[in-house]
């Protein structure tokens, strides 16, 4: 029988508690969990939280990567990880997280979130040229389509390496129909 699947999910870790971007990624959390994935975040606060506390009180599994010695001034994972694993560094987490990911969704974020968006798009831009499998991934919102256009055409890549919805409900469903749920 196949393992659950795993999908990543990547967001700002300021993130607003009363915050529309906070609730949207509750209900990210809680859609992936409810079909019966598991949800993968860096495991601190903001977006990675909201996602890990939606998933959690859909009864789903939530797995947190961080990097106590990248962030000492956090104080571990966010209370509703139910699994924490412990990188040594950026690149390790990063690691950790696409070798866990059967998909990954990018949510609003900073600097870090457009680190794993492009990590995701290049492991996708290989595996094309590779004739290997994609990792399903999609980006939320305007501003990362804005990103990834912009990219393309500086550097050539091709933005069809990325599937882009609006919102994160869309994407969560959308990854739904991409990974298989036993």
């Amino acid at each position: 029988m196949k393992q659950q699947p795993v999908v990543a999910v990547f967001g700002s870790s300021t993130t607003s508690r009363n915050s529309v971007e906070w609730r949207e990624a509750e209900e990210v959390g809680a859609l992936l969990a409810g079909a019966g994935a598991a949800v993968l975040t860096g495991g601190y606060g903001g977006t990675m939280e909201a996602v890990s506390k939606g998933a959690a009180e859909a009864g789903g599994h939530v797995i947190g990567v961080t990097v106590p010695t990248l962030f000492p001034g956090r104080s571990g994972a966010n209370p509703h990880v139910a699994e924490t694993i412990e990188a040594t560094s950026l690149t390790d987490r990063l690691g950790h997280i696409f070798r866990a990911a059967d998909g990954a969704i990018a949510l609003a974020g900073s600097i870090g979130t457009a680190t794993e968006l492009m990590l995701a798009w290049n492991i996708n831009y290989v595996a094309r040229h590779n004739e290997g499998s994609p990792l399903p991934f999609v980006a939320v919102g305007s501003e990362w389509r804005e990103v990834a256009r912009t990219l393309a055409a500086v550097v050539g890549a091709d933005t069809t390496d990325i599937h882009f919805e609006e919102t994160g409900v869309l994407a969560a469903r959308w990854m739904l129909t991409q990974i298989e749920i036993p």
